[in-house]
């Protein structure tokens, strides 16, 4: 998509490769002081390393043209490693309904990169229907902790954070969606068993969480008591804008097309190949249409509106289409795709594309199945009713 930048936006656009290309990661160094260093050198540039949060918070307040370019640039080149948990989900959530001395408390270490964090909120049973969970917490006769129990499963990197963000039930005498409770607390304290779950694809970066009868002081509770649903429906939302990942979309079909390039069929290569050239050309509508919407959802929360019902449509469109692109690999690879990582016979990148293409079939699933995405916009897009 050719998006007119104006000539202060073509200037940003040149400083942000400037800054990317002045501090790329170089072959030999240590990677965790160099990761670290890139964000203390982004902050130093005005809230480039947090360039979602507000400006009150110390984000940069830019446009939505230069979150697009920022967004563009990125994906484009090596950046350091950045679990979404604490700087993309849980932060907005503390700023929006934290206790001052919860924002004090940890937003500072969550910019710096310094505490991990997980999300407790799936269970066995309750998945995509998620105000359906059980975990309980408990508040003591004389108000001073919750005793928490109960599990949470696809918990990823729980194996490595060093907390935890979990959405528990402390009423469960109403609706589903009332009696939820948002609570902060330590992984590594007593109570707290994590197991994991390798993957269809052979990685590990999910878990499960076994809580056991794990005391949180009632101050890391954010919110009210019982009305954590409403502050887990504004974290999903931004979650799921994350997990469309159109910019990093753009920049694998690209790759796509010139590992295609390399592929002989005939007289030409695949991409000469009608049938797999219609495939890619598909993708790439699809693929521009939802640029089009990200647009429109940076251009609201410019305006200072959270992320809407289109975050679901993201989501939905964003994961389908990294699916596709693991699929053509899959199908650009050919027989030696089902290589899966071993042997030199074939194209270099048929290799590892069998366990990318296994490892895509959960996005469809995980922060918010597709079914349910669907649900959200006929309701929330189409003011459809159930009957």
């Amino acid at each position: 998509m050719d998006v007119s930048l104006s000539a202060e936006d073509q200037a940003f656009r040149d400083e942000v490769r400037a800054f990317l290309g002045e501090n790329a990661y170089q072959a030999g160094t240590n990677y965790m002081e160099w990761r670290l260093g890139w964000f203390a050198k982004a902050r130093e540039k005005g809230g480039w390393d947090v360039p979602k949060w507000p400006t009150d918070f110390g984000g940069p307040g830019w446009s939505p043209t230069q979150h697009y370019i920022w967004e563009q640039e990125t994906a484009r080149s090596t950046t350091p490693m950045d679990a979404p948990f604490g700087v993309g989900m849980l932060a907005p959530i503390l700023m929006g309904y934290g206790t001052q001395e919860q924002q004090d408390r940890f937003l500072p270490d969550i910019r710096a990169r310094t505490v991990n964090w997980c999300q407790g909120y799936s269970e066995p049973g309750a998945g995509s229907d998620l105000a359906s969970l059980r975990t309980k917490a408990v508040l003591s006769d004389d108000g001073t902790h919750y005793t928490v129990n109960g599990q949470k499963i696809w918990t990823t990197m729980a194996h490595m954070a060093d907390w935890i963000f979990c959405l528990t039930r402390t009423d469960d005498s109403g609706i589903k969606q009332e009696g939820i409770t948002f609570l902060l607390f330590p992984m590594n304290q007593e109570g707290v068993e994590v197991k994991p779950i390798i993957t269809l694809g052979g990685a590990h970066s999910v878990n499960s969480v076994f809580i056991t009868d794990v005391e949180v002081p009632v101050e890391n509770r954010v919110g009210e008591e019982g009305k954590g649903w409403t502050y887990a429906k504004g974290l999903l939302q931004h979650e799921r804008t994350g997990l469309a990942g159109l910019s990093r979309s753009l920049v694998a079909l690209e790759k796509l097309k010139g590992q295609a390039r390399t592929v002989t069929r005939g007289n030409g290569t695949l991409m000469d190949d009608p049938s797999f050239a219609t495939k890619v050309a598909e993708l790439e509508i699809d693929l521009m249409a939802a640029e089009f919407t990200e647009l429109r959802s940076l251009a609201a929360a410019s305006h200072g509106k959270d992320p809407g019902p289109e975050s679901s449509i993201l989501k939905l469109k964003g994961t389908e289409i990294q699916q596709r692109i693991a699929k053509l690999t899959v199908e650009a690879g050919g027989i030696y795709s089902a290589v899966r990582g071993g042997g030199s016979a074939g194209p270099g990148f048929a290799q590892n594309g069998m366990s990318s293409y296994l490892a895509s079939r959960a996005y469809t699933i995980y922060g918010g199945a597709s079914e349910v995405q669907k649900d959200v916009i006929a309701k929330n897009v189409l003011g459809l009713k159930r009957g």
